[in-house]
């Protein structure tokens, strides 16, 4: 692949992670009705950068940052067979780049991540009308497991 490198995101580089994570919200704002109108942000990068529970990272087309992805580490329920996992998250790839491979390339890194971590459950959530997404996750190993579902009622 045209010599993308995928690492660790930078404290300097919250400028564009932070745009990035705009695009996604923009992308998934269809898909949420609930959503609020104003300006919100899904994640604290900067305190997921600083922290090691969780690993940020980025790819790299020369200087250029294409795409990103997160894990952290979350407690298992206490009906779980495991006692903590990875979930994944801040999956965005820029749209000129899109279709190459590069976030299976962050998903591999991520699930390394987890392993050295001593983890073995990996998961994310995605909504299910992101048809290109859920293709993407099925497509590099991932299975649905469960749907949220909802009911406004007006009240």
């Amino acid at each position: 692949m045209e010599n993308i490198q995928i690492r660790q995101a930078r404290l300097d580089e919250l400028p564009t992670l932070l745009a990035f994570e705009q695009n996604l919200i923009e992308a998934e704002r269809p898909l949420d009705v609930t959503f609020i109108s104003e300006e919100f942000h899904y994640y604290d990068l900067e305190k997921m950068i600083r922290n090691d529970e969780a690993e940020v990272l980025v790819a790299v087309l020369g200087d250029r940052l294409v795409a990103s992805g997160h894990a952290r580490i979350l407690e298992g329920k206490p009906y779980n067979n495991f006692k903590r996992y990875a979930f994944l998250g801040f999956m965005y790839t820029e749209p000129d780049m899109r279709g190459r491979g590069i976030n299976k390339l962050i998903i591999d890194e991520l699930v390394e991540w987890a392993r050295k971590k001593g983890l073995d459950e990996v998961r994310l959530q995605v909504y299910a009308d992101n048809t290109p997404a859920v293709a993407a996750y099925e497509k590099v190993g991932f299975k649905k497991m469960l749907t949220e579902m909802r009911l406004a009622t007006g009240a």
